[in-house]
Order: structure tokens, then C-alpha cells, then sequence
């Protein structure tokens, strides 16, 4: 304020009174011009200040513009950090239990890990992106090969909760004794084998770094490649969809077999579907504006459509504990045991299975 009075003063005293000279046509009361310490008012052009200065006579200048925070960027850490704690919780559960060892809660620890590791991509995406110069190519791309390997694990591990919940039911009687935990273990080892594959493919060339024009909506994934993961969701979105119809048409098949328990089968059976609805629906809202706003869009497209489309899919990592992990009673009777040391009365003992939903 200083300066512009100082500039001012210059200006009336050269012009004789007759207002500002052709050299000084700028308002110097103008909050549009900026002046710096070494900077002549007489030789100062229309332009703003940030775009005139030169980064080599004012670095201290330069050096403290300051990034905007994104609303939505806070949003998508806070919501890393509350996947991260859910599942962190889970897997305490789980390595902590002895009796949680068995196929079913093999596949819902992988699909905790998965959800954490998204998390925590989530919140390192944002202090690389606002902390650390996310100018380099090593940093972006672990940021995003992180992202992709752990929302693709996310997404294989539900399905294969899917599938196993289906042979439970359709294969009923041998279904214990085919699904060993062995055989559990090695479907896990190849869903993350796929998904750290995917991972890696921006990281072995496949991104645009040096080739903006083919980029995605998530830079730097390319157009190409963001398709493909696309499709590859909604074909398992598809299947699971398909294995959840087969599940319903069992579980209404065992229902009218079952005579005797007819009343009490019918109401378990309804509530069961309505349950398995209510997992597809929220699964589908999550992931569904995503993958197909990936296919349509670009990176030429306004970005707050970007954000939210992003935003729900994350969200669907919050919701998974809830619907795998915190439903069911062997969790819940070890949360009990490890908070207060004690289990509620109403709380149902009853073995837990993998068709139960």
C-alpha cells in the first residue's frame, strides 16, 4: 500500500496536475496492479503481476504461491482415511481369531486388504498431489498403480465371494469338502497376481505422460486402457448379477422342499433376497456412473465430473466391511469379546456359512 501511494504521488507530480501521463496510464489505487519491491511503477504493463515476474529476480515471490486445496480432494482423503481405519479393524479381527481361519473368512480378510490398500492410496494420492511435487513421473505413477491394483482386488475379491456363496448353495454336500483352504489360498494369490499386473501396466509404458491427448479422466491412465478396466467391471458386475439370480432361485427351490419349516423358510428366504438386493444395488450405484462415464469421457472433460464419479466408486470400500465383515456374528462375537469381554444374549452363536447372506 505503501508502494502504490508512493507510485501514486510520482505519477500526479510529472503529469503537472493534469492527471497521469501517457507512461503511467494505470490506476495505481487499482487492487488489479501489484507492485514488488524492485519493480519501476513508470514501466509497468497492464499485465498481472504473477504472470510478468521472472522466477529468477523474485524466487522468494514465487516461491511462496501457495496450491488451492480441492473440496473434493479433502473429500476423497477423509474418505481413504475412514476405509483405512474400517478395514485396518477387520484385519485385527481376523489375524487376531484362531477360529476365523476358514475359506470364507480367507476371502473377506483378502477383500479388507484390498479396501485398506485403497485407503491409503486414496490419502497418499493427496500428499503427493498437495505436499510432494507430483511433477514426477515415479511419483504419479505409484500413486495410480497403487489405486488400480488395489480397486481391482476390491472388486475380484467380491466376486469371489460371490462364487463361493453360489457353490455353497448349489453344491451343498460337497462343498466342504472341495473347498479346502488351500485351494482358497490360491485363488487369492492370482486375484492380486491380475490385479498387481494391472497395476504395473502404467508404469511399463502404457500411460501418456508424454502423449497428454490420449489421456483418461485419471491421468495419466490412457483412454485405451481405462476402456478395458471399464469393460472388465462391468462384465463382473454382469456375472455377479447372474450368480445372484442362480442364488435366489436355490434358496426359493430349498424353501418349498423344506415343508414342515415352509412358513419360517418363506420369511428367512425373503429377507435373504432383499438382503442380496440391497449388496448388488449398492454395489452397481458405487461403481456404475464410473466405469461409464470411463468409457464416453476424456480427459478434454470438465473435471468436477470426474470427482463425482469417483467419489461413490470410494465409497463403496466404506460400505464393504459392513456387508461382508461386520454382518456377520463370528465377527461380531470377537469385536464383542475384544472390546468389553463379553458377548450380547441377542446375538445369534450360530455357525456362520458361506451361503448365509
Amino acid at each position: 500500500m505503501v508502494l502504490s501511494l508512493a507510485a501514486a504521488a510520482a505519477a500526479m507530480s510529472g503529469g503537472g496536475g493534469n492527471g497521469f501521463n501517457s507512461s503511467s496510464s494505470l490506476d495505481p489505487f487499482d487492487s488489479s496492479t501489484s507492485w514488488s519491491v524492485s519493480e519501476d511503477p513508470s514501466n509497468s504493463s497492464s499485465e498481472p503481476f504473477l504472470r510478468t515476474l521472472s522466477p529468477d529476480l523474485h524466487p522468494a515471490t514465487t516461491a511462496g504461491v501457495v496450491q488451492e486445496v480441492s473440496p473434493w480432494d479433502i473429500a476423497l482423503c477423509v474418505t481413504g482415511t475412514l476405509i483405512s481405519c474400517e478395514n485396518a479393524l477387520v484385519i485385527a479381527v481376523l489375524s487376531y481369531t484362531p477360529t476365523l481361519r476358514g475359506p470364507m473368512f480367507i476371502l473377506i480378510g483378502s477383500l479388507a486388504v484390498s479396501d485398506l490398500l485403497a485407503g491409503l492410496g486414496l490419502i497418499l494420492n493427496f500428499v503427493f498431489t498437495y505436499l510432494i511435487d507430483n511433477s514426477v513421473e515415479f511419483v504419479t505413477l505409484l500413486s495410480v498403480g497403487l489405486l488400480i491394483s488395489a480397486f481391482s482386488a476390491s472388486v475380484f475379491n467380491i466376486l469371489a465371494i460371490t462364487v463361493d456363496r453360489y457353490l455353497s448353495l448349489y453344491n451343498a454336500l460337497t462343498y466342504h469338502t472341495e473347498r479346502t483352504v488351500t485351494f482358497t489360498y490360491m485363488m487369492v494369490v492370482f486375484i492380486w497376481v491380475t490385479c498387481f499386473t494391472l497395476g504395473l501396466l502404467p508404469a511399463l509404458g502404457w500411460n501418456c505422460l508424454k502423449d497428454p491427448s490420449t489421456c483418461s479422466i485419471c491421468r495419466p491412465v490412457t483412454k485405451n486402457n481405462a476402456v478395458v478396466l471399464a469393460v472388465t467391471f462391468l462384465l463382473v458386475f454382469a456375472l455377479m448379477m447372474q450368480l445372484y439370480l442362480q442364488i435366489c432361485k436355490i434358496a426359493f427351490r430349498h424353501a418349498q422342499q423344506i415343508a414342515v419349516q415352509h412358513q419360517f423358510m418363506a420369511i428367512s428366504t425373503t429377507k435373504g433376497v432383499s438382503t442380496l438386493s440391497a449388496i448388488l444395488c449398492a454395489f452397481g450405484a458405487c461403481w456404475l456412473p464410473f466405469a461409464l462415464y470411463s468409457i464416453v469421457a476424456d480427459s478434454s472433460y470438465p473435471v468436477i465430473y470426474t470427482y463425482a464419479t469417483v467419489l461413490p466408486a470410494t465409497c463403496c470400500s466404506v460400505i464393504n466391511p459392513v456387508i461382508y465383515a461386520f454382518r456377520n456374528p463370528d465377527i461380531q462375537k470377537s469385536l464383542w469379546m475384544a472390546c468389553c469381554g463379553c458377548v450380547p444374549s441377542n446375538l445369534s452363536l450360530r455357525p456362520r456359512t458361506s451361503s448365509d447372506v
